[in-house]
């Protein structure tokens, strides 16, 4: 439920489906959404609260569309199997919504006027993220495997739009992401986390296909760093931190920044590793992963995971995370990921007594096959969440190598990405800010409506400005074809050559006229 101007709406869910179960509890899928007005207080509300209103719930319809949603009836989807186990009695006894970890209650602030009614019937939190489920044989073995990602709603939003960290430490994009395996009573869960590179950055959308990163109060990055390594270590353990960017280049000042400031906390509660993996893997060759697991391969043995026997008893626990990051913590951060969880769920198998010392899951073609389709599905789902389209890289994920028509889509989703980052996630973000109680709308605000635009401004457009280049392009070429026979075209191909680089120009140093901005400036939460 959510307060506008003239009144309150309704979120509903009117259609689901049921995806699978998280440890024996069945888990639905959110398929539809849709706003319902609670009253008709619009109607006699002045003209202009009527224009904001209706920019509100255009917003609302917006979030409608909002992709990966999960709950479940049974069980409180917000924990780890290992947080669940070591839930006191009492607050098992505990509404759902009240156990729930608020990090990743996606509808923690439209839930808030239920709560100060202490209706709890009607409370249903949901998770934002990912749910795979694969269930395979191994002998006489039946193996049920459940992928589960969890969207932290702290700094949540769209790709170009939330970057880096906020003053507290919370970071975008970051994913608790738990791996878990069923088999005969026994159950193993391991979890991973991924997340922006935690001090303040941003990349403001300017049409350019690689906005410029900034690094905003460079003197604040080790306190923001601190906190966000401190917040870890209280949910999580140890930390060892894998930073997957580039060395070079404007990536590289990122890391190299990022590296200077986790010098100060670093010890046997927090490690970092720096992998450049675009120099050591290439586009081609992922399994020099190799390199980077055997570099990490004693802090997981050391910090191991969870593992519950069929008496419902604790035999092992989990006492450390990996936190990976690239610059996205999308494409490069899955394949990595895929390659650590595919590691400890062997160790799992081996420790259950299902697999030998020398097995591994390659050996079982389906089970294989089935393992990479889950990683490969978890990717593309969080990955359409922050970005709008499938990974990248997630040929390799799928099946295990690079293909021609995976480069092909990758080149796709690319443009794809440049497009909605500059055209359609500004509304998103201003979406997702108002559905998370990040920007709360109140009457006795500033609401103004904004000021009408003059000059160029009011008609700017990118694609008025594009069309605008590829014709004076246009002419410039033919210009040059026909300069052969007449010295007049050469100077004209020169004309149009100089008017295609100076509109060119003009269209990137204002590239923020044509783009798509929110509108919600003041964050209030």
């Amino acid at each position: 439920m959510l307060k506008l101007l003239a009144g309150s709406y309704f979120i509903v869910i009117t259609e689901r489906e049921c995806v699978g179960s998280y440890l024996g509890h069945p888990v639905y899928k959110v398929s539809s959404l849709k706003t319902f007005p609670c009253d008709h207080s619009l109607q006699s509300t002045p003209v202009e609260q009527k224009k904001l209103e209706s920019e509100f719930t255009a917003l609302l319809h917006v979030a409608e569309k909002t992709p990966g949603l999960y709950f479940s009836y049974d069980v409180n989807l917000t924990l780890s199997a290992q947080r669940l186990h070591d839930l006191g009695d009492e607050s098992k006894l505990l509404p759902l919504w009240r156990q729930a970890d608020p990090r990743f209650l996606w509808n923690n602030y439209m839930l808030e006027v239920f709560i100060d009614n202490k209706l709890d019937p009607y409370l249903l939190p949901l998770i934002q993220g990912s749910f795979q489920n694969f269930q395979s044989a191994i002998g006489k073995d039946i193996l049920d495997v459940t992928l589960i990602a969890r969207r932290c709603t702290r700094r949540i939003g769209t790709r170009m739009w939330r970057r880096g960290a906020d003053p507290d430490g919370y970071v975008a994009n970051f994913v608790e992401t738990e791996q878990i395996l069923q088999l005969n009573g026994y159950a193993a869960s391991f979890l991973q986390v991924r997340g922006s590179i935690p001090f303040l950055w941003e990349q403001v959308v300017d049409l350019t296909y690689k906005p410029k990163f900034e690094i905003l109060k460079q003197e604040e990055a080790p306190k923001v760093l601190e906190r966000h390594f401190l917040d870890l270590r209280k949910k999580y353990g140890s930390v060892y931190s894998v930073d997957l960017v580039n060395k070079h280049g404007s990536e590289g000042r990122l890391s190299e920044k990022y590296a200077g400031a986790i010098n100060h906390i670093a010890g046997d509660d927090v490690r970092y590793l720096h992998f450049d993996f675009h120099r050591i893997c290439g586009h081609v060759h992922f399994e020099r992963l190799s390199i980077l697991y055997e570099q990490i391969e004693d802090f997981l043995k050391k910090n191991g995971y969870l593992l519950i026997n069929d008496k419902g008893e604790k035999i092992l626990e989990q006492c450390g995370v990996v936190r990976t990051n690239c610059i996205d913590c999308l494409d490069r951060t899955n394949v990595t990921q895929s390659m650590i969880g595919r590691k400890m769920l062997e160790a799992q198998l081996r420790k259950i007594g299902v697999f030998g010392e020398e097995e591994t899951i390659s050996t079982h073609a389906n089970f294989d096959e089935s393992f990479k389709v889950l990683w490969a599905n978890h990717g593309d789902e969080i990955s359409i969440q922050y970005s709008g389209t499938p990974a990248l890289k997630g040929d390799f994920v799928r099946y295990g190598q690079r293909t021609i028509q995976g480069i092909l889509n990758d080149g796709f989703n690319a443009l794809a990405r440049y497009y909605f980052n500059n055209f359609s996630d500004g509304t998103k973000q201003d979406a997702i800010d108002l559905l998370q109680g990040h920007y709360i709308v109140s009457v006795s605000r500033d609401i103004s409506p904004p000021t009408g635009k003059g000059g160029l401004e009011a008609v700017a457009s990118f694609p008025v400005a594009f069309s605008l280049i590829l014709i004076v392009f246009f002419l410039a070429i033919m210009s040059l074809r026909r300069s052969q026979y007449d010295l007049k075209h050469l100077v004209f191909s020169f004309i149009w050559a100089g008017l295609t680089i100076a509109l060119t120009t003009f269209v990137r140093a204002n590239g923020r006229m044509f783009c798509n901005r929110p509108r919600l400036h003041k964050p209030q939460r």
